[in-house]
């Protein structure tokens, strides 16, 4: 579902995949391989919205801004289910967990990592590689060569993802039972702590 707003029509590039169930309006800006998830909203209204090349914005968030604000969310940001990004400044490869809220002004280092549920409050500033936490958010510690070596490599995975989904998305009627030749899938992917054992062996 794409609106323009007074006169703004948002820009997609045609590698990226907005869900049919996703809503951008307005003055949005959204690059190259990037992924709009069902229920994401993205509002462009009162300010300018830009996703760079890669970001993906996952089920139920929202991206919006007070009057006059633009925002970016840069290279690589991923951001979680249920997230919302109020008026903040997202940096590139930086993931955003699930269920965080990040208020007004804020901005997100690159490569940082923002734990599921935190609350960054508005005009924080967070420095690049930082793994925060909580409610209200605050820094832990630097995130690892290996955390981020794994975020990247579960971004990559949203960033194919636009691809899959012109490819083999449709809207289907159910089965009603389950056949004896139901596929497989692929598993592709490691926990952090999986990934990390498997680094050491």
């Amino acid at each position: 579902m794409i609106y323009s707003f007074k006169g703004h029509i948002p820009v997609i590039h045609e590698s990226s995949f907005v869900h049919p169930l996703a809503a951008v309006t307005g003055n949005v800006i959204i690059g190259e391989n990037c992924y709009i998830g069902p229920g994401a909203a993205i509002r462009g209204d009162w300010g300018e919205i830009v996703l760079e090349d890669g970001v993906n914005v996952q089920e139920n968030c929202t991206v919006h801004m007070f009057p006059g604000k633009s925002i970016v969310l840069r290279e690589s940001a991923h951001i979680g289910h249920g997230a919302i990004i109020h008026g903040a400044n997202i940096g590139r490869n930086v993931l955003v967990g699930m269920n965080t809220v990040i208020m007004d002004d804020a901005k997100i280092g690159d490569e940082s990592i923002i734990g599921a549920m935190a609350f960054v409050k508005a005009k924080t500033i967070i420095p690049p590689r930082s793994l925060v936490v909580g409610n209200p958010a605050k820094v832990i510690k630097e995130v690892s060569d290996d955390m981020i070596a794994w975020k990247t490599a579960g971004t990559r995975l949203y960033q194919q993802l636009p691809a899959d989904c012109h490819e083999s998305l449709r809207e289907v009627e159910p089965l009603r039972e389950i056949p004896e030749n139901r596929p497989k899938q692929e598993d592709f992917y490691k926990t952090l702590e999986e990934y990390r054992k498997g680094n050491k062996e």
